[in-house]
This record gives structure tokens, C-alpha cells and sequence, in this order.
């Protein structure tokens, strides 16, 4: 958890004050006092904590409460037409989740150190590029025939990366959040799983290469419509786009499919699809466009079928959604509970429609685990 003076620094900075105009703000004689305490050198008082949660309106522990992020997590968001403030606020509380992970964990003696293998991608990469550290990447992991089945798990118990299914906003899709320590995948799970997949692996794309020399992904990416002009925006979304594609759809296991499933005409293509895109666990219009990178397919003839092929913007079926948060993020407020790190208000406030059904009774570890899982509507 970041200090105090930090958590001062990264709020300033993110509501975009200078030192000069936050020092005047607070009462100090000169800059020089606000520099030093953000550096440590100065110890910032309790008037002075006071003053300043008060001049930024917010609460006071938001300057020592290890239960927020409070600025040290950089997210970016894979949506599409989602309400500004809808999204703030939902990062708001995503930060929290995080955040309460990080620290339970650490009071468990859990280690929470995120391993990412530097990928070599930059701006300047082609596609090709991006998709050789794709097939790479998948190997490295051992992800099999059938990447988007081992994916998570390898995300979590091998790059110690906390991955959640969450209930997002309308028009987000998910997002990846970079700590110094801790990396996070979210993922909505209301998506069908063929996009869920893809958004998992094209989020894991951004923390390969967050700290590459232009490689930081927006907060918000742009869309395939978007007409966004910064300079190289769209493109870091199009590499990640094709590293998600090669590593849910290998080159080897794609040509063993159609050794067994052979491609038929191109008036069949769309039939073939289906079952082929079920095999990979990815919705039709990435197989088809997996299909084309790799020659299989015309470019032409894919423009052709485009309008015939399914949209991965469907809703999953309730009984396929899969459950809250993961297991391991689960399991973790109920050892809190258990161990007196974390109340019952505390707990409460973590999740939706908990705030209510602490007055049922003692809030156990078992109900704890069962409520984050199934918080109520």
C-alpha cells in the first residue's frame, strides 16, 4: 500500500494541480513543504491530512485505508459507449476489490508479486510480430490444442495474475488494471464465453507489454469505430487484437482442425464456423479472421461472408455465466473474517447489496465466501 504523502501526490496529479497551486490551497509558504512531504522528507500532519481531504472532498482514510487504491492502480478499458460516470465509478469500486485482495493477501502470507514475461512488441511491430509472441506465449504456458480452456488458470497460477468475472457497467467489456505488484484482468461476465476468452487474452497483451516505450494502453481504448486520432492508439489495440487471436488459436492446433475438419467451399464456410469457433471456445468472426491471417481464407471471400457471420456482441445464457470473482479471490475475505483482518461492515461494502444483509446475523467465513460469489441483486 502506498504512503500517505504518495497517495497526496497521485491524487493531485490525477486532478491535475500543480505543487504550487495544491501548496497555496493548503495554507504552506511555499511549494518546497508540499514537495518535501511527497517525498518523504517532511512528515504531513493531522491538520494537514484534514486540510487536505477536505480541499479534494474526500473521505479522510482515503489517505491510510489499505482497502483502496487511491490512485496506484492504472486501468484501461475495453468499452463501447459506456457512461463516463458509470465508469468511474465502477473503477471506483473494481479498485477496491483489488485492493482488499493485495492486503488480505499479504496479511495471509500469500506473495502478491504479478511475474510478466516482457514482450518485444511496439508500435512500430507488424501484426506478424504480434502474433509469433502469441503462439510464444501459449507455448511457454503449455495451453494445449484448446488455448481459452487453460488460459485463467495459467494466468493465476503461473503469472500470478488475479482474474475476476464481474458484473460490469453497461458497454464495458473488461479491463486490465497494472499495480507495481499486482496485475488484474476483469472480465464482464454477461459477455458469451467466445468473447470473455478473447478479452482475457487481449487484456493479458496489455500487461505484457504496459511498460514497452509507447505501449501503455488508454484508459479508455478506442473501438474498432472510434475515430480517435492519437497517434498510435489504435494501432497498440490492433497488435493486442492479434496476439489475442494467436494465442486462443494456435497455427499448429488450427491446421490439425482442419487436418480432422477439412474447410469447404466458401458458400460452407459459415456452417463450418460454428463447431470449428466452439472448438476454440471463440466466437465465428474471430475464427474466420484467424483463418484469413493464416491464409486459409481470402480476404476477399471473408469480406463477402463478414454480413453472414454471427456478432460476438451476444449475451451469454444465465446458465452459463460463469461464477463471481474467481475462487481465489473468494476464498479471501472469508480467511479475513476468520481471522479478524476484515469486518463485517468492511465486508459489506465490497460487494453489492451487502450493506443490507449484515443485520442478519454474524457474517461467518463461510457466508462470507458464499455472498461474494452471490451478492444479491
Amino acid at each position: 500500500m502506498s504512503s500517505a504523502p504518495e497517495r497526496l501526490r497521485l491524487l493531485r496529479e490525477q486532478r491535475n494541480m500543480s505543487l504550487v497551486s495544491l501548496a497555496a490551497a493548503l495554507g504552506f509558504k511555499d511549494h518546497q513543504t508540499l514537495s518535501a512531504i511527497e517525498l518523504g522528507e517532511r512528515r504531513l500532519t493531522a491538520d494537514e491530512l484534514v486540510a487536505a481531504a477536505r480541499h479534494f472532498d474526500v473521505r479522510l482514510d482515503y489517505f491510510t485505508d489499505p482497502f483502496e487504491l487511491a490512485g496506484e492502480g492504472k486501468f484501461s478499458w475495453r468499452q463501447k459507449s459506456a457512461v463516463p460516470a458509470d465508469l468511474d465509478a465502477f473503477e471506483a469500486k473494481a479498485g477496491r476489490w483489488i485492493a482488499a485482495f493485495r492486503h488480505l493477501s499479504r496479511l495471509r502470507g500469500n506473495p502478491v508479486n504479478s511475474v510478466m514475461r516482457r514482450v518485444g512488441v511496439t508500435r512500430n511491430s507488424r501484426y506478424e510480430d504480434a502474433q509469433a509472441e502469441g503462439e510464444s506465449i501459449a507455448t511457454l504456458l503449455k495451453l494445449g490444442a484448446t488455448p481459452a480452456t487453460q488460459l485463467l488458470r495459467a494466468l493465476e497460477d503461473d503469472m500470478d495474475t488475479l482474474v475476476l468475472h464481474v458484473d460490469a457497467v453497461r458497454g464495458v467489456s473488461g479491463a486490465a488494471c497494472q499495480l507495481t505488484e499486482l496485475n488484474c484482468i476483469l472480465i464482464n461476465r454477461h459477455e458469451s464465453e467466445g468473447r470473455r476468452n478473447y478479452d482475457a487474452a487481449h487484456e493479458f497483451f496489455h500487461l505484457l507489454t504496459w511498460a514497452n516505450e509507447g505501449m501503455q494502453p488508454l484508459r479508455i481504448e478506442p473501438d474498432k469505430s472510434s475515430e480517435l486520432k492519437e497517434k498510435g492508439a489504435k494501432r497498440v489495440e490492433e497488435l493486442a487484437e492479434n496476439f489475442a487471436a494467436a494465442l486462443l488459436m494456435p497455427s499448429g492446433a488450427v491446421r490439425a482442425y482442419l487436418d480432422a475438419h477439412p474447410l469447404p467451399a466458401e458458400t460452407g464456410i459459415v456452417a463450418w464456423l460454428a463447431p470449428a469457433a466452439a472448438h476454440f471456445k471463440v466466437s465465428r468472426a474471430a475464427m474466420l479472421w484467424r483463418l484469413v491471417a493464416l491464409g486459409h481464407v481470402k480476404r476477399a471471400a471473408a469480406d463477402r461472408l463478414r454480413d453472414s457471420v454471427p456478432s460476438s456482441n451476444v449475451a451469454a445464457d444465465k446458465a452459463d455465466l460463469p461464477p463471481r470473482f474467481s475462487r481465489r479471490f473468494v476464498d479471501t475475505p472469508g480467511w479475513g473474517i476468520e481471522q479478524g483482518h476484515l469486518s463485517a461492515r468492511r465486508a459489506a461494502t465490497l460487494t453489492p447489496g451487502q450493506r443490507k444483509r449484515v443485520s442478519g446475523g454474524a457474517l461467518t467465513p463461510a457466508t462470507a465466501r458464499s455472498r461474494f460469489a452471490n451478492p444479491a441483486e
